[in-house]
């Protein structure tokens, strides 16, 4: 089950992206963007539902490992902290923005602060994603290679 979820989260990443990218360009050029928005709004709350029970749960890189070896080891080692710390909050930043955006976005059906919203999230998640050049962090591309 951890693994298949696992898989899911790596999927659901690509999602994100896409849908990430497409809402900002949509908002910038001024097209309809509440489908792509929605689309983003329900992916980013699956990915952190998901990535809540990684952490809480099944991951011995997230909590337990605070549990375990202390928040001091933790903090000392940067693969740990990455995975106990830096993923996960930054993750839910990310997800905060989004949420704004598309509630803003959804009721006043204008783009307003919303690109910018998009935009900060996009940021954050490019820099916490664990692609596979990151040393030490790094996962596949796509699930299973």
């Amino acid at each position: 089950m951890n693994t298949g979820l696992l898989h899911l989260h790596n999927i659901l990443r690509w999602v994100i992206l896409i849908t990430l990218l497409l809402s900002i360009y949509k908002l910038f050029v001024k097209q309809d963007a509440l489908k792509t928005s929605k689309i983003l709004f329900i992916a980013s709350h699956t990915t952190l539902l998901i990535g809540l029970y990684q952490y809480f749960v099944s991951s011995l890189l997230g909590f337990k490992a605070i549990q375990t070896a202390g928040m001091k080891t933790v903090m000392g080692d940067s693969v740990s902290r990455f995975w106990g710390m830096e993923h996960a909050f930054t993750m839910i930043i990310a997800i905060i923005l989004i949420t704004i955006g598309h509630i803003r976005y959804k009721k006043s059906g204008k783009a307003g602060l919303t690109p910018v919203l998009y935009l900060l999230a996009l940021v954050f998640i490019l820099l916490m994603t664990p692609w596979p050049f990151k040393a030490g962090v790094g996962r596949p591309w796509f699930p299973g290679m």
